[in-house]
């Protein structure tokens, strides 16, 4: 049993896939609500995390590992990735990105607005819960310049996305 919350880890381990998924359960232990690269990043720390994401994806993935793993230790990760799992908000966005307004035909969402996104959703943990975007645009343009890629937009078309994404995780 957990001590935390009377849910028996065993029982969570083989309930159905959706059933975990509610209960954000880790594949490995059962235990609900925890995000394994969040945990693990937690324990090995934040820089060689990042860093390690960051060889493997580019500065995208340096950005996106060193959001997760800005805080310290295991339970710190565990807490880090609660609070902004990359993989639902890659998700989210790539189903979403043809619905905003700002959409233009012809944008690739991994090429041109999952760099835009990003620049949001991984960055919004540095700064305080009340912090607005606009009192941080200048950081995240510089940011947008760091892990754009090969993206075709300017800062001008990509902060309204990271204006979105920073929002939605706000």
């Amino acid at each position: 049993m957990s001590n935390h919350d009377s849910i028996d880890r065993s029982e969570v381990k083989h309930m159905s896939k959706e059933a975990k998924q509610d209960l954000n359960a880790d594949v490995i232990t059962g235990e609900p609500g925890s995000h394994p690269l969040g945990t693990g990043i937690g324990g090995v720390g934040g820089a060689a995390a990042g860093a390690a994401i960051g060889t493997m994806a580019g500065p995208l993935g340096t950005l996106i590992g060193g959001a997760i793993g800005a805080i310290v230790g295991g339970g710190a990760g565990h807490a880090a990735a609660e609070a902004i799992d990359p993989t639902h908000e890659e998700a989210y966005w790539r189903a979403e990105h043809a619905n905003v307004d700002y959409y233009k035909e012809g944008y690739d969402f991994d090429r041109d607005l999952h760099p835009a996104y990003a620049v949001g959703y991984a960055n919004r943990a540095r700064y305080p819960a009340d912090a607005r975007f606009e009192d941080h645009e200048s950081d995240l343009e510089r940011s947008w310049h760091e892990v754009k890629g090969e993206s075709r937009m300017e800062w001008n078309e990509a902060r309204r996305a990271s204006r979105d994404a920073w929002n939605r995780v706000s």
